[in-house]
């Protein structure tokens, strides 16, 4: 997801971090079980997101046609399927190695 975001942002809009970076994780203040469990992201403000929520502000923030797939995820019964969803499929990542997908970062 990290490469992939950061093929995407060329305005430079969103900081990819690994969570492997040492002291990132204090920095930011996510435990590293939490870390384990979802994507997350922090803005400016100190706003905290993870799993379905963070990849849909991330997909906001990068614009253009990226924020069309966001949209469904202000409506509470979708947003609950994208959370949904989201845990099941961050729990079995590692089933879909032959689709590119990794268990943790590079």
């Amino acid at each position: 997801m990290a490469r992939w975001v950061r093929r995407r942002d060329r305005a430079g809009r969103v900081l990819v971090v690994a969570n492997q970076k040492p002291g990132i994780l204090e920095r930011y203040g996510v435990t590293r079980e939490e870390a384990d469990r979802a994507a997350w992201t922090i803005d400016r403000s100190g706003k905290r997101l993870q799993g379905a929520a963070a990849i849909n502000r991330v997909l906001e923030e990068l614009g253009g046609g990226w924020s069309v797939p966001a949209a469904p995820y202000r409506l509470r019964p979708l947003a609950a399927l994208e959370e949904a969803f989201y845990r099941w499929f961050a729990s079995n990542r590692s089933r879909f190695h032959r689709f590119g997908v990794t268990p943790e970062c590079e």
